[in-house]
């Protein structure tokens, strides 16, 4: 039996030499870069881990990054392009409570399949983002290669939504001040006290501030509170961190969580389409639990 097409929107995170090698094929968020006046449009396709760097030094110096989403016209091409490989396809598309893409992508396939007799695309709203997306995509591939079904797969990963956790730590508050998340007032006074906002996703895969701990020592504490309030579930044992260019961070609450739970984090930097709204310096940790999303 022909294995099913496995496919992303690029908020999965995924690298480019990871994808290629596990054949996955993912299509870029485009997104616009304005700085020192200039406006640059672009794409998240990054090939190589200095241009992940650069878009956040970018951020540092004022740029202000702008993301859109995914057109009709663009998955439809896409998933036309999909089907000269193979007939079944599963799509992951990033959370429908952050962008209509999701909807947008799942209108496109069903367009697709009215056009082409036998075609089977099949999406699933992640009601995640970066990371946490990708650990659903990682399970299409498991399932996939185990030899199952795009059907089944969809059944697995519309279970496996409501389970994935996301503690995510933002540096500062200026930048979800700038996404309209915070007022002006309690961005500046967050900054001169060294204020953290903790940020996770809801039942229905929107981003909302959850906590506001003193330091990243204080926030990396509240993370392994959350995981112990929300344990692990039987056989997922891992964990992974997202950093948007905060590697030495990242690796102190890999420390940390290895320390408390003796499993070693899985670390990634975070793409441009997230990475925009939580600003440089963030570090995020995302798990699969016995139970449903807390807040």
């Amino acid at each position: 039996m022909k294995k099913f097409i496995v496919s992303s929107d690029s908020t999965c995170d995924f690298y480019s030499d990871f994808a290629r090698a596990q054949d996955v094929r993912t299509i870029a968020f485009p997104f616009t870069m304005e700085l020192g006046g200039a406006i640059s449009e672009e794409f998240d396709d990054f090939t190589g881990y200095a241009q992940y760097v650069d878009f956040y030094e970018r951020e540092r110096k004022g740029g202000l990054p702008r993301t859109s989403q995914i057109s009709f016209e663009r998955h439809h091409a896409y998933f036309c392009k999909l089907l000269e490989e193979g007939n079944s396809i599963l799509h992951v598309s990033l959370s429908g409570g952050l962008s209509p893409t999701a909807d947008i992508a799942r209108q496109a396939a069903e367009a697709v399949m009215r056009e082409h007799a036998g075609a089977e695309i099949l999406t699933v709203d992640s009601l995640s983002a970066t990371i946490g997306q990708g650990e659903l995509v990682k399970e299409a591939l498991r399932i996939r290669d185990a030899g199952g079904t795009a059907r089944e797969a969809q059944a697995r990963l519309a279970e496996m939504t409501r389970h994935i956790q996301h503690t995510i730590i933002a540096y500062d508050l200026n930048f979800l001040c700038r996404g309209g998340r915070v007022s002006r007032a309690a961005a500046i006074a967050g900054t001169m006290l060294s204020i953290k906002p903790v940020l996770t996703f809801t039942e229905d895969g929107k981003l909302t501030v959850i906590e506001k701990c003193r330091g990243m020592k204080g926030a990396f504490r509240y993370a392994v509170e959350r995981i112990r309030k929300a344990p692990r579930r039987e056989g997922a044992d891992w964990f992974h961190i997202v950093h948007t260019d905060a590697p030495k961070e990242a690796a102190q609450l890999a420390d940390l969580l290895e320390q408390t739970f003796g499993i070693r984090a899985e670390i990634s930097i975070m793409g441009p389409v997230i990475g925009s709204h939580v600003g440089p310096g963030s570090v995020s940790v995302v798990w699969e639990s016995e139970g449903e999303r807390i807040r």
